[in-house]
């Protein structure tokens, strides 16, 4: 089956937008910060936000430990039993995001930006600001809480391969300016020393490119199934029949064996920030 999206930006719901905005007012009562509050309660900072911002569900004991840190009262135990998803959320985001959370390897070849699991936080807002027609600073700011979040996922599963194939031209194009841009180099070096990540570059010269038909999504589930997707302008494709996604990871096979090994990879990155 292949499945036609909009590709619109998950939406906070109702409950979980009013369960952040009593917590971010009782931490601002209390005169702390996000981080502060984070380390009481045994969190980041980024996903303080993404829970004050209404985008994710609060983790287990989040709001009793919250509680006894802001002196609540017990209220937000008490609005945290009623919170709720929102069903508007894209249909191929709450799909990829179940299968991104239980998969045994993910593989991604990109040609316009830096992977969002590899950006730094400069270098994502630099992209949410850079959206026609422009966001709302709101929405930046929920889009680039929801960005960071996810990207606990290379870290908290370490059983997980992680493949990344980007363009060498990504890094060139010096996106936000030489500090933003040296920024996520440097993080995409320290992702690439992680045991479960790989990231290649596809050089700026290359005669034979499988990948010219655009970017690319792969996915595996823990029944050893297949899922691609692919995304456009205004639009994405999931894919889940067998055949259509054999096509998919011949092409991204063949993008492995075209772009840069891993070391080399490594060693151009090291170039690039050196040169900017």
């Amino acid at each position: 089956m292949t499945d036609h999206t909009e590709n619109s930006e998950p939406e906070a719901s109702d409950s979980l937008k009013a369960f952040g905005e009593v917590v971010k007012s009782f931490r601002e009562h209390a005169g702390l910060t996000r981080e502060e509050l984070g380390a009481r309660v045994c969190c980041s900072r980024h996903t303080v936000a993404s829970i004050e911002l209404g985008r994710r569900f609060p983790p287990p004991h989040f709001a009793e430990k919250a509680d006894e840190a802001l002196h609540a009262f017990g209220t937000l135990a008490k609005a945290a039993r009623h919170l709720s998803r929102n069903p508007g959320l894209a249909a191929w985001v709450r799909l990829w995001a179940r299968l991104e959370r239980d998969a045994l390897s993910l593989d991604t070849y990109e040609c316009r930006v830096v992977p969002g699991l590899l950006q730094s936080e400069a270098y994502a807002r630099t992209v949410f600001h850079s959206r026609v027609p422009p966001l709302e600073d709101e929405q930046i700011e929920a889009q680039v809480v929801a960005r960071l979040d996810r990207q606990s996922l290379l870290c908290e599963k370490p059983n997980t391969g992680f493949s990344f194939i980007i363009e060498e031209s990504v890094f060139q194009r010096c996106s936000g300016g030489v500090e933003v841009a040296r920024g996520v180099v440097d993080r995409v070096l320290e992702c690439a020393t992680l045991r479960n990540v790989a990231v290649q570059l596809m050089p700026l010269r290359r005669e034979d490119h499988a990948g010219l038909e655009g970017a690319v999504q792969l996915l595996e589930s823990p029944d050893n199934r297949w899922f691609g997707y692919c995304e456009g302008q205004r639009g994405g494709q999931f894919f889940s029949d067998p055949k259509e996604v054999s096509v998919l990871r011949m092409r991204y096979a063949k993008l492995r064996s075209q772009a840069l090994t891993p070391e080399d990879s490594v060693s151009l990155l090291e170039r690039i920030r050196g040169d900017l």
